[in-house]
């Protein structure tokens, strides 16, 4: 018997074997109907789940600089992966699991598997899956791998749609694992960081050739990633900014006096970022005797204070600019902050000649550990500049970001001149006051 002749005599027992119970009628029509178009839908939902995660950088690039509300959408999804993810997971299954109950009934209607268990569980199991797995997961995964912009913009408002129909269930499942995640990772950054410090401490004291610069910027990358932006900001008292108001000759003037490449342009206030003035852009209208320079603003990058600087410095690589505008809770602008910060944290102050003025102004040493600072210096910076450890002041410096701040939570009250405080082995003198608030401090390293 060869093989034609065996499929041929197992194809005619299953015919012989299987009895129609009832007539083809409109509900067995309906459901067929059904599972066809769900199985189209499944294939869909599977195949936009590789092409959102198949876009490549440039056709990312392409999305981006796209006008198109279908490609903001696309780039809307992909900046949540996690709830796209969810959205296609969950519509998947709920999809699935409807063919299999619909298909299992329509089989059930259709034939009498009473004398032919066998074949009923082919059908009702073997078959569906297979179905199932070749039309609802491998064919549209290919097609889509292949047509990957024409798949995501297909389905970039059905995703939308299934994203409100199952909103409380993506919301569960994105918070759920949001939660994993924040457990793995603070136990991962705690155990991780902690060691690489003690490495290099280790490194440094058993190796005289590790020189005390390199041992800086290391300790500065065990630490990067939990630095948030507030920590290394210029705060807002410290910003030079124009009004919008602002005549083109008073600009220039401006400009010659501070030496800015970019300045932040509000209206009426700080609290109204209305852009970033480019001194580059300003070049070819030097000469002029007046010009709307109002119209080469750029738009502004605005961030939130506890945003870490880690993330901000990949967002600076993708927007491919150098400031950001910080704002608070209530969204009132906090301050700026920019890529030289943020590198500075790695590698240390990157000075340049207006910078040492700067730093000349921001304090004096008057002896060994002796210190006279601005009250308004970073926290931050006065840990760089006493040597200490970045989290020496962490336990009661509470929100506060420079060393007026450090001083108010170490009182719990307004001090007055001539007041010292102490925090461990830091003796903190007030100089000089300007009504409420502190202007110079004296520091001393007992």
């Amino acid at each position: 018997m060869d093989e034609s002749e065996a499929g041929f005599i197992a194809i005619n027992w299953i015919l012989t074997n299987l009895t129609v119970l009832k007539p083809f009628d409109i509900s067995m029509l309906m459901g067929i109907f059904t599972v066809v178009a769900l199985l189209i839908f499944s294939g869909l939902i599977s195949g936009s789940e590789i092409a959102f995660f198949s876009i490549d950088p440039n056709q990312f690039k392409e999305l981006e600089e796209s006008e198109d509300k279908t490609d903001a959408l696309i780039i809307n999804h992909l900046e949540n992966p996690k709830r796209l993810l969810a959205i296609i997971l969950v519509s998947n299954n709920f999809v699935n699991v409807a063919i299999v109950l619909i298909s299992a009934w329509l089989s059930g209607e259709m034939f009498d598997f009473s004398s032919a268990p066998v074949v009923g569980f082919i059908i009702q199991v073997v078959v569906i899956t297979g179905m199932l797995l070749l039309f609802g997961e491998i064919m549209p995964k290919i097609y889509a791998r292949q047509k990957v912009l024409m798949f995501v913009r297909m389905m970039a408002k059905p995703i939308s749609i299934l994203g409100n129909i199952f909103k409380p269930l993506v919301m569960l499942l994105v918070n759920s694992t949001n939660m994993i995640d924040k457990r793995i990772q603070k136990r991962k950054n705690s155990l991780s960081m902690s060691e690489l410090s003690e490495v290099v401490d280790i490194a440094h004291a058993n190796s005289e050739d590790v020189e005390t610069e390199e041992v800086k910027i290391l300790k500065s990358i065990t630490t990067f990633g939990e630095t948030e932006v507030s920590e290394i900001m210029r705060a807002r008292v410290d910003v030079a900014a124009l009004d919008i108001k602002t005549p083109f000759a008073e600009v220039i003037e401006f400009i010659k006096e501070w030496g800015y490449s970019r300045i932040p342009v509000f209206e009426e206030s700080f609290d109204h970022v209305k852009g970033i003035l480019y001194i580059k852009d300003m070049l070819s209208h030097l000469n002029d005797d007046d010009f709307g320079w109002q119209g080469l603003i750029r738009e502004a990058f605005f961030i939130p204070e506890n945003k870490k600087i880690n993330d901000l410095l990949q967002e600076f690589k993708r927007r491919k600019i150098h400031m950001a505008i910080v704002v608070d809770e209530y969204g009132g602008t906090s301050g700026i902050v920019t890529l030289e910060d943020v590198l500075e944290e790695i590698v240390g102050e990157i000075s340049d000649e207006f910078d040492i003025k700067e730093q000349e102004k921001d304090y004096k040493k008057l002896g060994e550990n002796l210190y006279v600072f601005e009250a308004k210096t970073s926290i931050n910076d006065l840990s760089k500049v006493l040597d200490l450890d970045p989290d020496f002041f962490d336990e009661v410096k509470g929100e506060s970001d420079s060393i007026a701040g450090l001083i108010l939570e170490l009182t719990g009250d307004f001090p007055k001149i001539n007041d010292v405080v102490k925090y461990k082995n830091v003796e903190f003198e007030v100089m000089m006051m300007d009504n409420r608030r502190i202007k110079k401090v004296k520091i001393k390293l007992l």
